[in-house]
């Protein structure tokens, strides 16, 4: 296994921002852990083998599914989660759904179909998330938070589908403490909904929060976050 002993620091040190984040928080949707997934876009399989093996992250999320498939053949997937977490074209859901452990961004009826066809072909359940557009932008893919009660009841009626909970990217913010409104909304949004029964899961996933924004979203009740760069940077690569 080719080695990469940096990256034993920078996931030291987001490990360590995770666990502070949590600590501080007051959230109810804090009694559990956290789980990283690293978000491998822009970067491969020896990296994430290392990360992996050496480092102990053990869920992965990947944002195409052309890379999801380059990676495959060359990951050493013994114990390792696979997430998708990019935009998923129904296309493309037969490529994958055997793949992976759970689809975070799940936003429309007609992919929620799809999954629902390929799922049943391979005779297995999929777990996943629906994405919140928390920023109501027009140009990003997910439902507003207004539409997501409805989308979620619908998705009652699929047998091969296990609604999870949810995943938001905020929009692009200045300041870190500018993402809180839209984790504060999503987290909100999540709690008001599992309340209403719609389906039988204990405590829902969360899923918010990047590399420049994870603490706020553990913070605001995340319990999952996508973290890549701050896990893949060489520091020593870093010239001023």
């Amino acid at each position: 296994m080719t080695e990469f002993p940096y990256m034993k620091h920078t996931v030291a040190q987001v490990r360590k921002k995770i666990e502070a984040a949590r600590a501080r928080s007051t959230h109810p949707n804090r009694e559990g852990g956290i789980t990283l997934v690293a978000a491998v876009k822009y970067t491969d399989a020896e990296h994430i083998n290392y990360l992996h093996r050496a480092c102990g992250v053990h869920d992965i999320g990947e944002n195409r599914v052309q890379q999801l498939l380059e990676h495959w053949d060359q990951l050493d997937r013994e114990g390792l989660r696979v997430h998708f977490i990019g935009k998923l074209q129904s296309n493309k859901v037969k490529y994958i759904v055997d793949k992976v452990c759970m689809i975070h961004s799940l936003d429309s009826l007609t992919l929620a179909r799809e999954i629902e066809r390929q799922a049943a072909k391979h005779d297995l359940v999929m777990d996943v998330l629906v994405e919140v557009n928390s920023g109501r932008e027009e140009n990003k893919s997910g439902l507003f938070p207004e539409e997501v009660a409805d989308f979620c009841a619908s998705l009652s009626t699929f047998s091969h589908i296990r609604l999870r909970g949810f995943m938001t990217m905020a929009p692009k913010c200045e300041k870190n403490e500018e993402y809180r409104k839209y984790f504060q909304e999503t987290s909100q949004l999540c709690l008001d909904i599992w309340q209403k029964k719609l389906h039988n899961i204990d405590r829902p996933i969360l899923s918010m929060g990047m590399s420049e924004s994870f603490e706020a979203a553990i913070e605001e009740g995340a319990d999952t976050v996508r973290v890549g760069r701050a896990l893949f940077y060489n520091p020593d690569e870093i010239t001023v």
